[in-house]
């Protein structure tokens, strides 16, 4: 037998369909990054990103496509990021919002192009050598 709900329970919240995915990767980090329509609210992790990502320099970076692009703003963006530093994920997250833009409206191509938004940063950390310091620092070098 099925209990009457009470006057005081409210239904969750639907979430909206998302409008566009998009995915980023920088140095180990991923990001899976969805958009939705709404205010402008940006989860990552289910955090707000200001408290996610807490230096000024990583938050300019991964809201770089919402300057470039003016009408992005209108959009709710959910991330989910792993692996890697803070910083990493910060660009992680800037290739996949830029990217699920990319899927909503193709002509901001160039524009996002121009910018570098579209461009894999493919740099990795240099293994280390035996035989040294590190990956390329030496011993010091005794002559006598």
């Amino acid at each position: 037998m099925k209990q009457a709900k009470s006057a005081n329970e409210q239904p969750k919240a639907k979430k909206t369909k998302p409008l566009a995915y998009g995915f980023g990767h920088r140095k180990t980090a991923r990001a899976r990054v969805w958009l939705r329509p709404g205010t402008g609210k940006f989860l990552v992790n289910k955090k707000e990103m200001k408290q996610y990502f807490d230096t000024e320099l990583m938050q300019i970076d991964a809201l770089t496509p919402f300057r470039v692009v003016p009408f992005a703003s209108k959009y709710d963006v959910e991330v989910n990021v792993s692996g890697g530093g803070k910083c990493g994920q910060a660009g992680a997250v800037k290739l996949g919002i830029a990217s699920a833009l990319l899927e909503l409206d193709e002509s901001i191509r160039s524009t996002l192009r121009k910018e570098g938004l579209l461009t894999v940063d493919s740099r990795q950390k240099e293994r280390k050598k035996y035989g040294q310091r590190a990956a390329r620092r030496k011993f010091q070098f005794v002559k006598r």
